[in-house]
């Protein structure tokens, strides 16, 4: 796959980790993780699914499997041990050398829940080709104008959520959401009761729209905030629009990635 698709999927491996990570409630809460999108997730590798009795497990090399359930243990035996330990049958279970091993895992248990998420997350992002030269962004910016001046709003979100992943911005939390628009930009928490949120792009669905704000807007600004509301709604009023935007995005990432 060449860059564009490579990047894209490395948005998709985040959003797919971050949706699987909400999901999960403390130890004793109940609350089901989301099994669909770790598989989803465990499908955009290279590791091999074995059905073991009832279970499924995932091969990630020849001493490890991951067990799909609700504890997303990665163990580090065979399958058929794994077996035995987690769908053990009434034979089985009258050994106690067996029993033992059933009660107590931790002798083959190397990660759980959260931290075998975020292992695989960082494996699928390791085997991406990421490097980029200054013709694909070129190219990326071209396309995004192209689909701007189309009418083409999908084009446009894609493209932007792109530069957003190079540039290290954040989709706008709920205090800088606006209805209708697509809004990105950097992030910041200097203290406990403000958030300082740019500089953002923000995309205008129903007027088909592309601005941007370079100076950041903090929350605790109201006059700032009303600007905000007011450029999103007029025209003519942010620093930047329109192809502009494109080339400020295109001109930031080539500096933020010289090389």
């Amino acid at each position: 796959m060449g860059f564009r698709e490579n990047l894209l999927k490395k948005i998709q491996i985040n959003q797919l980790t971050d949706a699987i990570q909400h999901s999960m409630g403390p130890t004793d809460s109940g609350q089901r993780m989301d099994r669909d999108a770790m598989r989803r997730l465990l499908e955009m590798g290279d590791y091999h699914y074995q059905k073991e009795r009832d279970l499924d497990l995932y091969v990630l090399n020849q001493k490890e499997f991951l067990a799909l359930d609700n504890e997303l243990k990665i163990y580090r035996t065979t399958a058929e041990d794994i077996a035995l330990r987690k769908s053990p049958t009434v034979k089985e279970m009258v050994s106690i050398r067996n029993a033992i091993k059933i009660l107590n895992d931790k002798d083959v248990v190397v990660s759980r829940k959260a931290e075998t998420v975020v292992r695989i997350q960082k494996e699928l992002i390791q085997a991406l080709d990421l490097s980029f030269t200054a013709a694909d962004i070129e190219s990326l910016a071209a396309d995004g104008s192209e689909a701007l001046k189309n009418g083409y709003a999908d084009g446009v979100i894609e493209i932007l959520s792109l530069f957003a992943e190079l540039l290290g911005f954040q989709k706008a939390p709920k205090f800088f959401q606006l209805s209708h628009h697509h809004i990105w930009g950097r992030l910041e928490q200097p203290r406990a009761e403000e958030l300082r949120f740019g500089p953002l792009v923000m995309f205008g669905l129903i007027h088909n729209r592309l601005k941007m704000i370079e100076e950041p807007i903090s929350s605790l600004d109201k006059q700032g905030l009303e600007h905000f509301h007011q450029i999103a709604k007029k025209e003519d009023l942010a620093g930047l629009e329109g192809d502009k935007v494109w080339d400020d995005l295109k001109k930031a990432v080539i500096e933020k990635h010289p090389h």
